[in-house]
């Protein structure tokens, strides 16, 4: 599986408070991207797979809204994550 509890606690401790920081916005919006860049992968090799681009659209959105949040709430915060995690703003 792409997707371990491994991998996630990686994700958390490397962008959030800690390995069991789950809630905070810069380790969700991590794991978001995570999640988004293998599905981009996926989506390149079978085109016409529309569940898994439904998916994926709802995950740009929830990441978006996210990113949206944290930007009203801490700009300094928000531009860490987005420059960690390389995102086009």
């Amino acid at each position: 599986m792409y997707l371990d509890s491994t991998k996630k606690e990686e994700i958390f401790s490397q962008y959030g408070q800690g390995t069991k920081d789950t809630g905070s916005a810069e380790s969700q919006i991590a794991l978001f991207t995570y999640r988004i860049k293998h599905l981009t992968e996926h989506m390149k090799q079978n085109r016409k797979d529309h569940s898994t681009e439904r998916a994926l659209t709802g995950l740009v959105g929830k990441r978006r809204s996210l990113l949206n949040y944290l930007k009203s709430r801490d700009i300094e915060r928000y531009r860490a994550i987005v420059k960690a995690l390389g995102l086009r703003k």
